[in-house]
């Protein structure tokens, strides 16, 4: 029900967009967010959006470089990535909370819905 696409092979400094498009059902009332994971690592919080797009919450590590947004007309939520560093390197997962509160808005547990994520590569 959440297609992540946009990944890619992006240079140090670089920037890639992402999108995840929703189906099947209408995702406009819920709050989305992004989430990414490196090998060997734990899956860790980027980024999340109010329904209404209203409130935008970050992790310091991408506040400043990362842009979170929606279209709710196209059922579909971004994240633009700017200043991409090697750090940045994951397969990054898009996911949908299951009711309108944005509480622990950083904890995946909390999201009910998941994209299948797409990778995103970075050279130094």
């Amino acid at each position: 029900q959440l297609q992540a696409s946009g990944g890619g092979l992006v240079q140090a400094g670089g920037s890639l967009r992402l999108s995840c498009a929703a189906s099947g059902r209408t995702f406009s009332t819920l709050p989305m967010g992004w989430f990414r994971q490196a090998p060997g690592k734990e899956r860790e919080f980027v980024a999340a959006i109010k329904w209404s797009g209203s409130n935008t919450y970050y992790a310091d590590s991408v506040k400043g470089r990362f842009t979170i947004s929606r279209d709710n007309a196209k059922n579909t939520v971004y994240l633009q990535m700017n200043g991409l560093k090697p750090e940045d390197t994951a397969v990054y997962y898009c996911a949908a909370r299951g009711g309108t509160t944005m509480a622990y808005y950083g904890e995946s547990r909390r999201y009910d819905y998941w994209g299948q994520g797409t990778q995103v590569t970075v050279s130094s």
